[in-house]
C-alpha cells in the first residue's frame, strides 16, 4: 500500500529507486535515502509522513524484523507479537538493539555478539533517521523537554537539532536519560560518519575527492568509521589540499566531540578500562577524563597499558588537536589569554611563564605529551616538514604508518640532519630546521616531552631525579649526574646536550625567545630589546649572558640558569658548540682520548703556553682554537664550580672555611680560598696556588680584579696588552683618579705576588738568570705546594743592595723595594718575623687605612726595642737596602724632595748616588739644607752607625759589598787607594823587595799620619770597614 502511493506522488524519483525489488520495503527505504534530492512537493510531504509512521515501530522496517528477530529475543529487547502497550514502545527496540551493538564494541568478546546482517541494519535505521531527530523515536521521547529547553529555536532537518542537543550534553541541566540517549548516537556516529547528516553531506565531495570512499579491499568497519574519515581529509589539510569550510566545520565539532567524551572510542573504553576505574572515576564530563588518562600516560599517577597508549594516540590523532587547541575543551576552558593562539605551539611558547595559568599548564602537557609522540601532530612542523622528511627520512603520508619509519622515529631522524655541515650533505631547509629548533626547546622544558629519553632514562630519573619535579629540573638533574647515568640514557642526554648548544648558538633573532626559555623563562626580558634591534648577535648570545650575569639587571633565575648550562657543558668539550667547533680538529690531534671540558682547555692552555714560553714560531694551536680558548678560560675563571677539579680539590676547605657564603662570582669561593690559604689542605693549597699563577701571568682572567677595576683599567689602560692590565693598574695605583676598592684589589695582588717569585711574571722573566745564580739554597728547598714566603725576593733585594744583580733585575727588585718601603704587608719576611713586634710597638700605624711607610719607619724608631732576632735582622736590612737608594726610604725621599731637586738634579737615581749626594751636601758647611731633610740624614746617619756595631761585615765580599753601597764610597775607596800606594812608595824606598819586610817604622807612621786623616772624614759607620784592614 505505501509502495502505490510512492509510486503515484513522486513519479520523477522513481528512476532513482526503479531497480529495488517491490513489496519488501526496499522501494521505501531507497526513497528516504535520496529524499534530499527530491524536487516534488507531494512526494517530499509524503516520504516524511511515512518515515514517522515506519520509524515508530521496528516491525515496518524492510528486513528488519527478519534479519534482528534472533538478536531481539536473546537480548530481550522487546516484542515482537502485537499487545496492549504504549504505540510508541517500539522505539526503545531500536535504542536497546542499538546499545547492544555499542556495548559489543567496547567489550568484544565479553558481550553478546549481533548478526552482521543486523549490525547493518540497525546502523542503517540509525543513518535513515540522521535527518530528523524526531525519526529517532526512543531520543525524541528522551530529550523532548530537553529539546525544548536548549533548542527551541532551531529548525528541524539536516540534523541541526542533534547538533544542538550535543552540545549542550554537559549542561547541567540536561538530563541524565537524554545525556545517555545523545551518547549513544554519538557512539554510532564513531562506527558510521553516515549516522551524522550534516557530516556526510558537508564531507560527500571531499571525500569522493581524496578518495576516503568505501574501498572494496578493506573492511568496511574501518572505512566507514569516523576516525578514518577524519584521518583521512586532515591528511589532505595537512599537505596543503583544499577541503570545503563547511567540511572543515563539521569536521571541528565531531573532533572536538571526540575530545570531549571519551566513551565515543570504544578502544578507550575497551583497553583503558582499568586506569579509569583506578585513577579516573567520577572525571567523565567535558574531556576530563581524558585528560585524566593522559596524566597517568605522562606517568603522573602510575602507568598505562601499551593498549591504552595506542588507543590514546590514535584518538588525539584523530581529533587532532594541536591543529586548534579549541578542540579540546579542557585546555580551552583552562585557557586564560586575551590574545588568540589557533595552534599549541603558540601556547607553548608561553608555558611557564607569569601568563600562564596552573591548570591550563596541566591541561597543556598532557595533550603535549602524546603530541610529542608522533610529530605529525604538530601542524605547523608538519607542514614545514613534510617534504624534508619525505626526502631524508622516507616517511609515509600523514594517515598512514610504517614499521620501518614509525612516527616517534622521525623527528630523530629530522634533527640528526638540522645540524649538518655542507660537507656532510642532505641537510634540512631553512624553515624545517627552525621548527626543529623550536621542538627542542620545548622538549627541554619537559623529560616527559621527549620520548627517546623518558624511554632510556626512567631508571635514572627514578633513581638521581625523583624529588626534582619543577620546570625543567628532571633534564637539569639528569644532566647533573651525566657520569652516574646508564650507557643508553647517558649517550641521549649527551646528545640532547650536545643539539641544545648548538641551537643556543645557531638561533636566529625571530625565534631568539625560544633559546631564553631553554635555559629559564626569567631570561626572556634581560636583552630582548637589545636582540630585537639587532644590537646583539644573537650567535653569542650565551656569551652575552655569561658576560652580564652578574649585573644588577640580571635576576636571580636568570643567572642561575645560565650557570647550569655552563656546568653541564664542563662535563664534555662537544656540549661548547663554538669551542667544538673552533677546536675539534686540535683536540684530536694534541689532547686525544680526554672529554671532559676543564681536561680539554687546560692541555690546550698548557701547551699554548709552552710554545709561547719557548718562543716557538708557529704555535702548535690554530689561531681560531686560540681565540676560543680564550673565551672559555675566561668563562671558567668566573665560578669555582667551572673548574672541577680544583672545586673537587677544595670542596672539604670550602665547607670548612667559607661555608657562609655563597656561589657565583669569584670573589665568593675563589676570594674566600685565597684569603685562607695558609689554612687550606696540602691539595686544594696547591691547586689555588697554580691558580694564582695563572692568573698572574694573565690578568684577564683574574675575575675579580677585572670585575672591580673595570670601569679604571677602562681610564688608565686601554692601550696597555691583556697580560700587562695588572702592570698597568700597579703603576697607577696612587692616582687621585684611582677607585679606593680597585685601589686595595691592587694592593692584595701586590702582596700576593710578593709571597713568591713565581707569581710575579715580570720579576720572574727579569731575574731568570739572578735567581739561580743567587738564591740557588732557597730554590731547593722550594715545592709546588708551599710559597717561598719572599725567601727569594729578599733574596734579591740583598744583592740590590750589593749591587751585583743585572740590570732588567735591578729594575724590578727597585720597584719591589720602593712599593714596599709604603706598605710592610708588601713585604712577606717582614711580616712573618714582625707579626709580635708591629703590634706591641706600631699598632696605630699599622691600623691606618691608607698605608705610606708608618710602620717601616716606627720599626726603625724602635730598632733597640726590637726582642726578635729575626724581626731586628729584617729592620737592618731595610737600611742597609735605603743606603742604596734613597727612593726606598719613604720618609726621607719626602723630606728631602726639595734638597735633592736643587743639589742633586743632575744625579741619576740608584746605585747610592744620590743618597752620596745628600751625605756630602750634609757635609759641606757651604750648603744649607733644609731642617727636616737634614734632621732625618742625621738619624739615618746614627741608624747606619748602630747597623755597623750590631751586624758588622762577616767577610771580605760582604765589606767590599758595605764600602760599594756607602754613600762616601768614593772617598773610601780613595783613602784605601791612597795608603796602597804609600805602603808601595816605602816599600821601593826603605825596604828590601825580595824579603818583603815591614819596619815598624812604617806603621808608626801610617797609624799616625794616614788613619787619622781617614778617620776625619768618614762617618762611624764606615769606621768597621777600615779596621778589618788592620790598619
Amino acid at each position: 500500500k505505501f509502495e502505490s502511493v510512492a509510486l503515484e506522488v513522486c513519479t520523477s524519483t522513481m528512476l532513482e529507486c526503479a531497480d529495488e525489488e517491490r513489496g519488501k520495503g526496499y522501494l521505501m527505504s531507497c526513497l528516504v535515502d535520496h529524499r534530499i534530492n527530491v524536487t516534488e512537493r507531494q512526494c517530499h510531504q509524503y516520504i516524511t509522513k511515512m518515515t514517522s509512521i515506519i520509524f515508530s515501530d521496528y516491525r515496518l522496517i524492510c528486513g528488519f524484523m527478519d534479519k534482528c528477530r534472533e538478536d531481539i529475543n536473546t537480548l530481550q529487547c522487546g516484542s515482537i507479537a502485537v499487545g496492549e502497550k504504549d504505540l510508541h514502545s517500539q522505539g526503545e527496540v531500536i535504542a536497546c538493539l542499538e546499545r547492544a551493538l555499542v556495548r559489543e564494541a567496547e567489550q568484544q568478546d565479553k558481550a553478546h555478539q549481533i548478526k552482521d546482517a543486523c549490525k547493518k541494519s540497525i546502523m542503517r535505521v540509525a543513518e535513515l533517521s540522521a535527518d530528523d531527530f524526531h525519526l529517532d523515536r526512543y531520543l525524541y521521547f528522551s530529550c523532548r523537554d530537553d529539546r525544548e529547553r536548549f533548542c527551541e529555536n532551531t529548525q528541524v532537518g539536516e540534523g541541526r537539532v542533534y547538533k544542538c542537543l550535543f552540545n549542550h550534553k554537559f549542561e547541567e541541566a540536561m538530563s541524565e536519560k537524554c545525556r545517555n540517549a545523545l551518547t549513544t548516537r554519538q557512539k554510532l556516529i564513531a562506527q558510521d560518519y553516515k549516522v551524522s547528516y550534516s557530516l556526510a553531506k558537508a564531507c560527500k565531495a571531499d571525500l569522493r575527492k581524496y578518495r576516503c570512499n568505501p574501498d572494496t579491499s578493506m573492511p568496511r568497519a574501518r572505512e566507514a568509521r569516523l576516525s578514518y574519515l577524519l584521518l583521512c581529509l586532515e591528511s589532505a589539510v595537512h599537505r596543503g589540499r583544499t577541503v570545503t569550510g563547511d567540511c572543515q566545520g563539521e569536521m571541528l565539532d565531531y573532533r572536538r566531540m571526540l575530545m570531549e567524551d571519551f566513551s565515543l572510542s570504544p578502544e578507550i573504553v575497551l583497553h583503558c578500562r582499568g586506569e579509569i576505574e583506578a585513577h579516573c572515576s567520577g572525571l567523565h564530563r567535558k574531556g576530563r577524563t581524558l585528560h585524566c588518562l593522559m596524566r597517568v600516560a605522562r606517568g603522573d599517577k602510575g602507568t598505562v597499558d601499551n593498549l591504552c597508549q595506542t588507543a590514546l594516540q590514535t584518538l588525539i590523532q584523530s581529533a587532532d588537536p594541536g591543529a586548534d587547541y579549541r578542540i579540546d575543551r579542557a585546555l580551552n576552558e583552562a585557557y586564560m589569554y586575551l590574545c588568540v593562539c589557533r595552534i599549541l605551539s603558540c601556547l607553548m611558547e608561553h608555558l611557564y611563564t607569569e601568563k600562564m595559568v596552573q591548570d591550563c599548564e596541566h591541561r597543556l602537557l598532557e595533550l603535549q605529551y602524546f603530541i610529542s609522540r608522533d610529530w605529525k601532530l604538530d601542524p605547523i612542523l608538519y607542514r614545514k616538514c613534510q617534504n624534508d622528511a619525505s626526502r631524508l627520512c622516507y616517511t609515509p603520508s600523514w594517515n598512514e604508518s610504517s614499521e620501518l619509519m614509525p612516527p616517534g622515529a622521525v623527528f630523530s631522524c629530522l634533527y640528526r640532519h638540522a645540524y649538518r655541515t655542507e660537507e656532510q650533505g642532505r641537510r634540512l631547509t631553512r624553515d624545517c630546521k627552525v621548527e626543529v629548533q623550536r621542538i627542542l626547546h620545548q622538549r627541554a622544558l619537559d623529560v616527559k616531552l621527549d620520548p627517546e629519553l623518558q624511554k632510556r632514562c626512567m631508571t635514572d630519573l627514578g633513581k638521581w631525579c625523583s624529588e626534582k619535579t619543577d620546570t625543567g629540573q628532571e633534564l637539569e638533574c639528569l644532566q647533573d649526574h651525566l657520569e652516574d647515568l646508564v650507557s643508553s640514557c647517558r649517550d641521549v642526554v649527551g646528545n640532547l646536550t650536545e643539539l641544545e648548544s648548538e641551537v643556543l648558538l645557531a638561533t636566529h633573532t625571530s625565534n631568539y625567545s625560544f633559546y631564553f626559555l631553554t635555559l629559564n623563562s626569567s631570561c626572556r626580558s634581560i636583552f630582548s630589546q637589545d636582540v630585537a634591534d639587532n644590537q646583539i648577535d644573537t650567535g653569542n648570545l650565551l656569551e652575552c649572558l655569561v658576560q652580564n650575569k652578574h649585573q644588577r639587571e640580571m635576576n636571580d633565575k636568570c643567572a642561575v640558569g645560565v650557570t647550569h648550562f655552563q656546568l653541564v657543558q664542563m662535563k664534555d668539550f662537544r656540549f661548547s658548540y663554538k669551542f667544538k667547533m673552533a677546536c675539534k680538529e686540535d683536540v684530536l690531534k694534541l689532547c686525544p682520548n680526554i672529554e671532559k671540558k676543564a681536561d680539554v682547555v687546560i692541555c690546550l692552555s698548557t701547551t699554548v703556553r709552552n710554545d709561547t714560553l719557548q718562543d716557538v714560531k708557529d704555535q702548535r694551536v690554530s689561531l681560531k682554537c686560540r681565540k676560543q680558548l680564550r673565551v672559555e678560560e675566561l668563562e671558567m675563571s668566573e665560578d669555582i664550580r667551572l673548574e672541577p677539579e680544583l672545586h673537587d680539590a677544595c670542596k672539604k676547605d670550602i665547607n670548612k672555611l667559607c661555608s657562609s657564603v655563597a656561589y657565583g662570582n669569584a670573589q665568593v669561593i675563589i676570594e674566600c680560598l685565597k684569603e685562607n690559604k695558609k689554612q687550606l689542605s696540602q691539595v686544594c693549597h696547591q691547586k689555588i696556588f697554580k691558580l694564582q699563577e695563572t692568573e698572574m701571568m694573565d690578568p684577564e682572567l683574574d675575575y675579580q680584579l677585572m670585575r672591580v677595576c673595570k670601569q679604571m683599567i677602562k681610564r688608565f689602560c686601554t692601550e696597555s696588552d691583556a697580560k700587562n692590565v695588572l702592570q698597568c693598574l700597579k703603576l697607577n695605583k696612587n692616582s687621585e683618579l684611582m677607585d679606593p676598592k680597585c685601589k686595595q684589589m691592587i694592593t692584595k695582588r701586590q702582596i700576593t705576588q710578593n709571597t713568591d717569585y713565581r707569581l710575579n711574571p715580570v720579576l720572574r722573566k727579569a731575574c731568570k738568570a739572578d735567581i739561580p745564580k743567587f738564591c740557588q739554597s732557597i730554590l731547593n728547598k722550594a715545592s709546588d705546594a708551599n710559597e717561598l714566603e719572599g725567601q727569594v725576593i729578599s733574596c734579591l733585594k740583598l744583592k740590590y743592595a750589593d749591587q751585583r744583580l743585572s740590570g732588567d733585575c735591578e729594575d724590578q727588585i727597585r720597584v719591589i723595594l720602593q712599593e714596599s718601603a709604603l706598605d710592610y704587608r708588601l713585604d712577606p719576611q717582614l711580616q712573618v718575623h714582625c707579626r709580635n713586634e708591629i703590634p706591641r710597638l706600631c699598632a696605630e700605624e699599622a691600623a691606618a687605612q691608607e698605608q705610606t711607610g708608618q710602620v717601616e719607619e716606627c720599626l726603625k724608631n724602635n730598632l733597640l726595642k726590637i726582642k726578635q732576632e729575626e724581626c731586628k735582622t729584617e729592620v737592618l736590612n731595610m737600611l742597609k737596602e735605603s743606603k742604596a737608594d734613597i727612593f726606598v726610604d719613604p720618609v726621607l725621599h719626602t723630606a728631602c724632595a726639595l734638597d735633592l731637586k736643587h743639589h742633586c738634579a743632575a744625579i741619576n737615581p740608584g746605585r747610592g748616588r744620590q743618597m752620596s749626594c745628600l751625605m756630602e751636601a750634609l757635609q759641606d758647611k757651604q750648603v744649607r739644607l733644609q731642617p727636616e731633610c737634614k734632621r732625618r740624614l742625621q738619624d739615618r746617619i746614627d741608624m747606619w752607625s748602630y747597623a755597623a756595631k750590631v751586624a758588622p761585615a762577616e767577610g771580605f765580599s760582604d765589606l767590599a759589598a758595605q764600602v760599594m753601597t756607602s754613600p762616601s764610597k768614593n772617598y773610601i775607596l780613595f783613602m784605601i787607594a791612597l795608603a796602597v800606594s804609600l805602603l808601595f812608595l816605602v816599600g821601593l824606598l826603605c825596604g828590601r823587595i825580595t824579603k818583603r819586610i815591614v819596619h815598624p817604622e812604617m806603621k808608626i807612621i801610617i797609624h799616625l799620619h794616614v788613619i787619622p786623616n781617614l778617620y776625619a772624614f768618614i762617618s762611624s759607620a764606615e769606621r768597621s770597614i777600615l779596621k778589618t784592614f788592620r790598619f
